[in-house]
């Protein structure tokens, strides 16, 4: 019941971040969308274009920490923790491709008559990114407290609209100034800042992405992250040698298989008792979702692994 209630708390603070998000990016989409039309401002155009992609891939975190809190079933006897690892592949990739994008339209402004767009559009930029950067530092601090790589991958993607608009800022302020000295060339200050913040955006897409594959590729824990489990298990009455200990990280939570070795004079009864305290054990500890336990009869060859 514990456990359960813990899965049911990390879902609610979750679901609460991803919805910030929604609202978030929903009203900055709306007021950079409209001050850029307004300023005649390209750049803030697209970042508003860059801020309402961050609504789908807020939405993609609810949809997969919803299915991520899912108890087992015969299909999935494991659980869905790797709903989230999922979830953030689809986040990577979207980012990866607005950044593309981005680049593309940039590009094709040094092909286009562009003009200097109005001042306001500086008070939009920097509202964005004082907003954009708040709601990354609370996301990134809850997606690492309760290890959702969704909300995570998230927050990064609220750390690239934060360059995104570091970006059309320089472009802006620097079409502005040359507007306003007659400095024709500075117009291209836009696209060119855009050009370097895509780039920057796909970089941490493709890393995001690899990362995220990576655990959902049946990730096992290294030796020195699963020692204290050793511990655990090693120090429950009855457990002569570990045979093979296996920590498979799946999704936010980790599953353990464990092949222990116990007294062969022991009765089915008693061993099972034993496996019994080993699962109960290392069930306790933060982030372990389920233990299999495998009880086999100690000989002399054994050795700790």
């Amino acid at each position: 019941m514990e456990a359960q209630e813990k899965i049911d708390e990390r879902y609610q603070k979750v679901k609460f971040g991803a919805w910030i998000g929604i609202i978030g990016n929903v009203m900055l989409a709306i007021i950079k969308g409209v001050v850029g039309i307004i300023a005649n401002s390209r750049a803030l155009v697209a970042d508003a274009v860059h801020s309402a992609s961050d609504v789908v891939g807020s939405v993609a975190v609810l949809i997969g920490v919803r299915a991520a809190k899912l108890p087992p079933d015969r299909d999935h006897p494991y659980g869905h923790g790797k709903a989230e690892s999922v979830t953030a592949i689809i986040v990577a990739v979207l980012l990866f491709v607005v950044g593309l994008e981005i680049a593309i339209s940039a590009g094709k402004s040094f092909f286009e008559p562009i003009d200097v767009p109005k001042t306001i559009a500086i008070y939009a930029i920097v509202f964005s990114m004082i907003v954009k950067e708040l709601m990354f530092r609370y996301k990134y601090h809850l997606g690492k407290k309760y290890r959702s790589e969704a909300l995570i991958t998230d927050a990064w993607h609220h750390r690239s609209d934060v360059f995104s608009s570091f970006a059309a800022l320089l472009g802006v302020g620097g079409a502005i100034i040359g507007g306003y000295f007659g400095v024709s060339w500075l117009v291209y200050a836009d696209p060119v800042a855009g050009i370097f913040v895509a780039i920057l955006i796909m970089k941490m897409a493709w890393s995001l992405g690899r990362q995220s594959i990576h655990n959902a590729l049946d990730h096992v824990l290294h030796d020195e992250d699963t020692e204290e489990m050793r511990e655990v298990a090693a120090s429950v009455e009855g457990v002569l040698n570990i045979d093979e200990f296996h920590a498979r990280e799946h999704g936010h939570y980790v599953i353990v298989d464990i092949k222990i070795a116990v007294n062969p004079e022991m009765t089915v009864e008693e061993g099972h008792a034993v496996g019994k305290n080993v699962k109960q054990k290392l069930i306790e500890i933060e982030h372990v979702h389920n233990v299999f336990v495998h009880v086999n009869p100690y000989t002399a060859n054994d050795t700790d692994e």
